[in-house]
């Protein structure tokens, strides 16, 4: 039954997320990679928010399979090396710095939006 779980969950969270990605790109004329960013932290403050007030099936739901599915370290990953190659340095660092510390602030502000509950 867990893996119906998470199955359900990446069934909705890959195609939010390549929606996602497409439409807030399309919204931005620029070489830096917002819709992966924009997916990335949305899951994180996902993840947050699941924290204490989730069951373990909604864990696999929402946190697994949603946003495992949702966020993408790997592509991430490979925008950041392609800016790098590409000369846009500053650009390849940004979204590192920007990711680590958007990541990290949209958990911590799930975690304590959960508290409320």
């Amino acid at each position: 039954m867990n893996w119906l779980l998470v199955l359900a969950g990446a069934a909705i969270g890959a195609p939010l997320r390549y929606l996602t990605d497409r439409a807030v790109q399309a919204r931005h004329d620029s070489v830096f990679p917002w819709g992966t960013f924009t997916v990335n932290v949305a899951g994180c403050l996902t993840l947050g928010l699941l924290t204490g007030v989730a069951s373990a099936q909604a864990h696999l739901l929402l946190g697994t399979g949603l946003c495992g599915a949702l966020t993408t370290y790997s592509t991430f990953s490979y925008e950041t090396s392609k800016l790098y190659e590409a000369g846009a340095r500053a650009y390849a660092a940004a979204n590192v710095a920007g990711s680590l510390a958007a990541g990290l602030g949209a958990v911590w502000l799930g975690v304590e939006a959960s508290r409320l509950f």
